[in-house]
């Protein structure tokens, strides 16, 4: 532990009706460090009565990943809200300028595993508020008690000059209403039985940085052909009870957060309803295991996302050894999807080289947040035996599961040795090493484009343009000495130079031998 106090010094008292700031240590621990200032106090007052004060302070570059505002909340508060402004001065090109993320914690504490988190909107607002009754999007309902909550700042980036701050905050007493019990929505839609369902696994609203809606989300999901979605807001499972109105018999609706930490982010797929998963650690924390065994417990996937994006934060940093599946595509295919896929290929490649049965599936979803993002671009396709939660989830984590850019395009991809043996996608063609293997894949939706069958040597066969009825198959002849898997991309037809087109569609792979 060692001692500082920035921030401390510049925090100013202009409550009104002796509301004020008191004066504790502030320390820092931890790798990503967290920082407390000085405390701000309010005296009581008559019902319906509102004290407002208001703290200033400048953080400097090289701050800790968390600052902490401790605010002494007394006995008959209806209600908190917080407002909050920043300075943005102007910054040579190449360098980062200010952003002050934000959050709130009860007095249950800010320890890491989110006892007291009663929000979290980051940099998508400027302000909110907490009653029992209701709350601001990305914040949760509940009693407003007696004790020293915290107002959570993140400086995400600070400029050279530093990062000044105001905070108002406003405490209204009188009497609480009654917190509304949570309804979620059900863990089953009216499914097809065995059968490949369409879903979209990585989408946000104004629960937290989006502007969707839940209503236009679930309308676009089910406009894009989609049978199930995930609920993956940033650091924040406030949205969790607010979409049961919005399932149905068409629609089965997961639950889940996009944990949104400073070294990359990760969604947790399908968690039980009301799981909140911290995110305030880095990797040189160690702590990451012990929150993906959280997200295991509470019935959810670990998916890290976009792991090769370029976003201040968002690039992957803790490794795979956790992971049930890999978000390979993100949104629109750039670049850094390209490499996603070739990382994700070349851990492919060392399981089978090491011997090893494990292996990481990959996913594809559409990390929508307003218009015109697309839902359900890409969307995972899943080969499970119901539409249910757990059979959805079997599937991802089995790897039965293509990625589409839409539900136009539609795959069949299958390998069958000599004697009748047959596996599809996600599964293990069990034939000796000589064995010849026919490997077929069918496509219909993908006019002009191109198919690619990928191994763990590489590309090894691309097929002709498929005609502009987007429908056609493709066979290629291989052995289990010669490829220890394969599998199907289909790509649009490249722009310019050597490059590959832009992904159409493609596969989880077929494994190959005994």
């Amino acid at each position: 532990m060692c001692e500082d106090d920035h921030g401390h010094d510049d925090a100013q008292d202009h409550g009104h009706d002796r509301s004020g700031i008191g004066r504790r240590a502030v320390f820092v621990t931890g790798a990503a460090a967290a920082l407390t200032l000085g405390s701000v106090s309010f005296a009581s007052a008559a019902p319906r009565e509102r004290r407002t004060g208001t703290v200033r302070g400048t953080l400097p570059p090289g701050s800790p990943d968390f600052v902490y505002v401790p605010v002494e909340v007394p006995r008959g508060v209806r209600e908190i809200h917080v407002a909050y402004t920043y300075a943005r001065p102007t910054v040579p090109a190449g360098t980062q300028g200010n952003a002050l993320d934000i959050g709130l914690f009860d007095e249950r504490g800010t320890e890491l595993g989110g006892r007291g988190f009663r929000g979290w909107s980051g940099g998508a607002r400027t302000e909110f508020f907490v009653r029992a009754d209701d709350a601001t999007p990305g914040y949760v309902p509940g009693p407003v008690r007696a004790g020293t909550w915290h107002i959570a700042l993140g400086p995400y980036t600070v400029a050279p000059q530093g990062l000044s701050y105001e905070l108002t905050i406003t405490l209204t007493h009188g009497e609480q209403d009654e917190t509304p019990r949570p309804v979620y929505p059900p863990e089953r839609a009216r499914g097809r039985g065995r059968a490949w369902y369409r879903g979209d696994c990585h989408l946000h609203s104004e629960y937290s940085d989006g502007r969707y809606t839940l209503a236009e989300i679930a309308g676009l999901a089910r406009a894009a052909g989609l049978d199930f979605i995930n609920s993956s807001e940033h650091n924040t499972h406030s949205a969790h009870a607010h979409w049961a109105e919005h399932a149905g018999d068409d629609l089965l609706i997961l639950l889940g957060e996009e944990v949104t930490t400073r070294n990359g982010h990760v969604v947790a797929l399908g968690t039980d309803p009301g799981t909140f998963v911290d995110w305030r650690y880095r990797a040189r924390d160690n702590r990451f295991g012990r929150f993906a065994r959280q997200i295991r417990r509470a019935g959810g996937l670990v998916v890290p996302a976009h792991p090769h994006a370029t976003c201040i934060g968002c690039n992957w940093k803790f490794g795979f050894g956790e992971a049930d599946a890999v978000e390979v595509w993100n949104g629109a295919y750039t670049p850094d999807d390209e490499v996603a896929l070739a990382d994700w290929d070349g851990m492919l490649v060392a399981s089978v080289r090491d011997g090893r049965r494990d292996w990481i599936p990959a996913m594809g979803s559409s990390d929508s947040h307003r218009s015109p993002d697309v839902i359900g671009r890409p969307q995972t396709v899943v080969l499970a035996d119901d539409l249910t939660r757990e059979a959805i989830q079997e599937g991802i984590r089995a790897g039965r599961s293509y990625v589409a850019e839409s539900s136009k395009v539609s795959l069949s991809f299958t390998a069958s040795g000599g004697r009748g043996e047959h596996a599809g996608i996600g599964e293990r063609l069990r034939v000796d090493r000589d064995t010849p293997v026919t490997v077929r894949l069918e496509v219909t939706g993908a006019p002009r484009c191109t198919v690619r069958f990928v191994t763990d040597q590489g590309v090894l066969f691309t097929g002709d343009p498929l005609p502009v009825s987007g429908t056609g198959a493709v066979e290629w002849r291989t052995t289990a000495s010669y490829a220890a898997y394969v599998r199907a991309e289909v790509r649009h037809e490249a722009a310019a130079g050597p490059l590959p087109g832009a992904l159409a569609a493609f596969t989880n792979p077929v494994f190959l031998g005994s």
